[in-house]
């Protein structure tokens, strides 16, 4: 697991300047996130994705959850009441439709929350829409308080803004 720190900066000047100390300190480009006003030039800067700035995980877990329960509900009775083959329940059907169920529910439920802001990032709103750029970086726990420390160090108009504790390995 990963850690992931929140800078603010004042702007796209300071935050490629980041970006460069950044890989500098042999920070992976893949790890270094920007989250910027909409509309802002973004060039030379790492843009942060959906997987950073939507709910798409939070959903697709919930929707498999869900589609997966309902599925189960759904195949049991389709086991239980529609025998294909003799009298007994089908608890092939109702395994696939439990799968199908989970998948469909997962499809749908990012098709949402591709669309939903990220609940992490919204107490940043505020800062990116005055033109401050958000930087998240992913680290090993070992190199946090390293690049911390450097970023004090070589960027005084930058905020720290936090870190949360475990970052997945998809995000």
């Amino acid at each position: 697991m990963k850690r992931r720190i929140y800078w603010l900066l004042p702007d796209l000047a300071s935050a490629r300047q980041a970006m460069h100390d950044l890989l500098q300190a042999r920070v992976d480009i893949a790890h270094l996130h920007f989250a910027a006003r909409e509309g802002q030039d973004m060039a030379g800067l790492h843009a942060a994705n959906v997987w950073q700035t939507s709910d798409l995980v939070h959903a697709a877990k919930t929707g498999w959850v869900l589609g997966t329960a309902c599925g189960v509900v759904v195949g049991l009775l389709a086991a239980l009441l529609f025998p294909v083959f003799g009298d007994e329940p089908e608890w092939a059907v109702a395994v696939g439709l439990a799968l199908l169920g989970g998948v469909v529910g997962a499809w749908s439920a990012t098709m949402v929350g591709v669309s939903i802001p990220s609940p992490r990032l919204a107490r940043f709103e505020s800062a990116i829409a005055q033109g401050q750029v958000l930087l998240m970086v992913d680290l090993p726990p070992s190199r946090v308080r390293e690049v911390e420390a450097m970023l004090e160090a070589t960027h005084p108009e930058a905020r720290f803004e936090g870190e949360e504790p475990r970052i997945p390995a998809i995000r």
